[in-house]
């Protein structure tokens, strides 16, 4: 199912893009740290929250051709990041190639995972790649209650995901400088993320006396009304309330430091998009549209495309790809 009412035609929300017309945050930064790489929309969870709708039925994925277009676009404008996610990333046939393709070339590297996929047959052999080649993990865990966890993301995740932060554990990850595990929070409905400082707190609380459990940070994302809970909002009549509820939380501290100023999407085609959210909507950056084409060419300023949705990255303290903003 399609979400069918446009964010940009919901009476009484204002136009994102006019709100913040003729605002230095309009443009990029000149220099940019982050390439993001979708490389499939191909998932073993059916997340509730998740944006791009991805699940075990899609099976885009990106090519090796295109992955080496990414490094040698990543490599000629001193990009600082590789940012690897999905859908599962890992289920690309060429994901493992990537992974050490970028060890060789001295890229540090970050892979978001939902941890259960490292428990299935034919990935379990992934976290001590991780660890060897020295992988940032982003691992998503929506609480650190099963309930709550397996309520957003399928029944059986929680346990999966224990289990698979405490092999990292064991591996070094969340106790060695260089092997550094983070944490996801998505809220489960409606509402914005609490503070991502105390909830970090809390986590680590929970974890540790519960599961013996480290990490090293907490990101609290904001849930953006596209795609799946999009969808969700827009059958359970909240889509409305809930924008509503972005709008008024609006945090002009949050401009700066939005991740799409800093960042380029490349989606598994290699179409290229200012954050994963745009390219969630199909909105591609302006100018150059294809990885393929910024070969040889200098990565430069460009104007960021807006839209309704870009309310929840500037609620509250801020949402990104990294946690608050703010």
């Amino acid at each position: 199912m399609k979400q069918s009412l446009c964010l940009e035609q919901i009476d009484g929300i204002p136009s994102f893009s006019k709100r913040i017309q003729g605002q230095d945050f309009c443009m990029t930064k000149p220099q940019l740290d982050i390439m993001q790489i979708n490389i499939s929309n191909r998932c073993n969870l059916a997340c509730k929250h998740c944006h791009v709708d991805a699940s075990p039925i899609h099976t885009e994925i990106m090519s090796r051709e295109t992955m080496k277009d990414c490094l040698q676009v990543f490599g000629e404008n001193n990009f600082s990041v590789l940012d690897i996610t999905g859908g599962s990333p890992e289920m690309n046939p060429n994901f493992q190639w990537l992974v050490e393709e970028a060890s060789k070339k001295g890229i540090h590297t970050i892979v978001r995972s939902n941890l259960v996929i490292l428990t299935e047959k034919g990935y379990t052999h992934l976290p001590e790649l991780y660890a060897q080649h020295k992988v940032e993990i982003v691992a998503s865990l929506p609480y650190y209650s099963e309930k709550d966890t397996d309520r957003q993301r399928g029944v059986g995740v929680f346990k999966a995901s224990i289990d698979m932060l405490k092999k990292f554990n064991q591996l070094g990850y969340g106790k060695i400088q260089d092997l550094v595990l983070n944490l996801v929070y998505n809220p489960g409905g409606a509402f914005l993320p609490p503070k991502q400082d105390s909830l970090t707190m809390e986590y680590k609380k929970k974890l540790m006396e519960q599961y013996g459990i480290t990490f090293n940070r907490l990101y609290t994302i904001t849930n953006n009304p596209i795609g799946r809970f999009g969808q969700f909002l827009e059958r359970s009549g909240n889509l409305k309330s809930y924008m509503n509820r972005l709008v008024s939380a609006f945090n002009p501290a949050a401009l700066e430091n939005m991740m799409c100023r800093s960042q380029l999407s490349v989606g598994w085609d290699g179409l290229l998009y200012d954050c994963d959210f745009n390219q969630a909507r199909g909105w591609t950056t302006e100018g150059v549209h294809r990885i393929q084409d910024l070969k040889g060419t200098p990565v430069t300023a460009r104007k960021i495309v807006f839209g309704n949705h870009c309310y929840a990255c500037t609620a509250g303290s801020g949402s990104s790809c990294g946690g608050v903003t703010t």
